[in-house]
């Protein structure tokens, strides 16, 4: 469970720390005043994308800190929120969704601590610090309590860790794709499907490499001529890696023989060749600082370092007379290379993207023609085996492909009954939830079966009795969508070893009894679980163990969002404020202490 964070110049907070207990939490606020900006934090920190955007205005850093406990205690009544903010600006999270859950290398670990110990990283008193900062220059880094980990590392972490339902996460019941993603996790068979759809994309490129024998005879003939004409030529060029290359850099050499020669022997007469001769010259340089040294030895580090410039540049003159020495002009050369280079570049126009590719783009010809020539000079004999190989697959995929199918149905009934139940709760009393699996028509395998089994799978309603069922993406409200996410987000909760859920706007759509329902569900919901929820909704609230206001002002001309704890009659405020938009209304006030007594327990 969430203990505590701390955000740091997050979108303009200066520093803001919230310590927080089990039970149902409600974060409030009026529209605007930047009740996600948490959100937004706990994002970034759990592995979300890094943008410098969010980094304060003045400042070069942002930072945020939370601390978990790997355990969760089921006392909702042990702790009340405390919080404590300076200077935040109203700001909403970048709306990516890169809090949710993804797999990764550790997608083994079946908990935090087995993910811990795989990664060396120690516990003490199961408690975790996680921390990532990010800079004005780009660079990030983040921590798991004293070792650096990536942002791949993060987001695998954080699936142990905590839940976070964004505003438009039901829209995912829109899309029919989704569904057979939800009815998987539920079912349990993630890893079964991931490793079914790895032996059906074999089978499919098994499919591909057969289809390239069933070409036409004469086609398949006219390319064995051409593939066997390409590997001769090119093999009797005898090319060698990077021959091009040093080639011309020695046709250039040779081309300029003249120019070359002249302007070397000009640098060699500089040097030691003329009057006035640049080493001579050093000569007498050499002598004089010699001598000035021994009157003043403060000139001793400037006599070090012309004695090092003198042998130096008389190093270079006589390498350069040796290397003019050996340059002669060789026309047999030249004629060579300019015609191995005549050969290449035609190579390179007949097999490259032009003759200015690089070489090894004949090579990789060289490679893929040979290839087709191994795979179909003995062309019966290997279409015989691919032919067996997919036969062999086939089976195997139509018998993995039947045990997903009867998994799905089986827990397809079990979701039908749990959603059913959780929905009366939600005040959607006569609706019925319904799955939809349908396999998919054709009398082939490829016809049957796709990447992910031979099931299409759709989530269906109905929202009153007598009527039939329908899809859900095409007849549900907005407000029906959340309360069905809400009962599937539940529902998979019993399953997981997640210790914190956080509905961002769970209310969306939805009002009077229903969001009654609404918070008496998550409140029993979070007797198992720490539940936070952005909510604009009063009887939602009212439910809640602890509440944290978050609310905008404006001081200096800057804008801040402040968040801090509501308790005892702050807290009356608050909801009286939520109830009517005017929290110094007696009947407000009145109303909202009659719902606190009622539904907290007092306060």
């Amino acid at each position: 469970m969430l203990e505590d964070i701390t955000i740091k110049d997050y979108a303009l907070i200066e520093s803001t720390y919230l310590e927080f207990h089990n039970g149902f939490t409600v974060l409030s606020g009026e529209t605007g005043a930047g009740k996600s900006i948490i959100i937004g934090a706990m994002s970034f920190l759990l592995g979300g994308k890094a943008d410098v955007s969010v980094i304060r205005t003045g400042k070069t850093e942002a930072s945020v800190t939370a601390t978990f406990y790997l355990g969760f205690n089921t006392n909702p009544k042990n702790g009340r929120v405390k919080a404590l903010s300076k200077a935040c600006l109203d700001r909403t999270y970048l709306g990516e969704n890169n809090y949710t859950n993804s797999t990764s290398d550790d997608e083994e670990a079946s908990n935090a601590y087995e993910w811990l110990d795989r990664h060396g990283i120690e516990v003490e008193d199961n408690r975790i610090i996680l921390r990532r900062f990010i800079r004005d220059s780009g660079k990030s880094g983040a921590w798991i309590n004293n070792t650096p980990v990536t942002r791949a590392d993060l987001v695998s972490f954080s699936s142990f860790l905590i839940d976070i339902h964004g505003q438009h996460d039901h829209q995912s019941l829109m899309k029919v794709s989704e569904h057979r993603k939800f009815l998987d996790s539920r079912a349990g068979i993630i890893d079964k499907v991931d490793e079914f759809k790895k032996l059906y994309t074999l089978l499919v490129q098994k499919r591909e490499e057969l289809h390239n024998y069933s070409m036409s005879e004469s086609d398949r003939l006219r390319k064995i001529d051409m593939c066997s004409f390409a590997v001769k030529e090119i093999s009797d060029a005898k090319l060698k890696p990077e021959e091009d290359v040093l080639l011309e850099e020695e046709q250039s050499r040779l081309s300029s023989f003249e120019k070359l020669y002249s302007t070397i022997d000009e640098i060699n007469q500089i040097f030691s060749d003329s009057d006035g001769c640049v080493i001579e010259s050093l000569k007498k340089v050499r002598r004089n600082i010699s001598f000035a040294n021994d009157l003043d030895k403060s000139l001793n580090q400037i006599n070090e370092r012309i004695e090092s410039s003198f042998y130096e540049l008389n190093d270079i003159s006589e390498e350069l007379s040796s290397y003019l020495q050996k340059l002669v002009f060789d026309p047999n050369r030249l004629d060579e290379v300019n015609n191995r280079l005549s050969l290449i570049y035609n190579l390179k126009k007949k097999y490259a993207s032009s003759i200015n590719a690089p070489l090894s783009e004949v090579f990789t010809y060289l490679e893929k023609a040979q290839k087709f020539l191994d795979e179909n000079l003995d062309g019966n004999d290997k279409k015989q085996m691919l032919s067996a190989e997919i036969k062999k697959l086939e089976k195997e995929v139509l018998q993995k492909a039947a045990y997903l199918s009867e998994k799905r149905i089986s827990c397809a009934k079990e979701l039908e009954k749990e959603v059913d139940e959780i929905l009366v709760n939600l005040g959607m009393k006569g609706t019925t939830f319904g799955v939809s699996i349908k396999e998919k028509s054709g009398t082939e395998v490829e016809q049957k079966c796709g990447p992910y089994g031979k099931d299409d799978v759709e989530f269906l309603i109905s929202a009153n009795p007598g009527n039939p069922l329908l899809p859900l993406a095409k007849i549900a409200s907005g407000g029906e969508l959340s309360r069905v996410m809400l009962a599937l987000k539940t529902i998979f909760a019993k399953s997981d070893s997640v210790g914190t859920l956080i509905f961002d706007e769970i209310d969306t759509g939805i009002g009077g009894e229903i969001a009654v329902s609404v918070g008496n569900h998550i409140k029993k919901l979070a007797t198992e679980r720490q539940i936070f929820c952005i909510t604009h909704l009063a009887s939602i609230a009212v439910y809640a163990d602890n509440q944290v206001k978050i609310e905008k002002s404006v001081t200096g001309g800057v804008t801040a969002s402040n968040v801090h704890a509501v308790e005892g009659e702050d807290r009356v405020l608050e909801i009286a404020r939520m109830l009517s938009g005017d929290s110094d209304s007696s009947e407000s006030i009145e109303h909202a202490r009659k719902l606190l007594n009622k539904y907290s327990g007092g306060f």
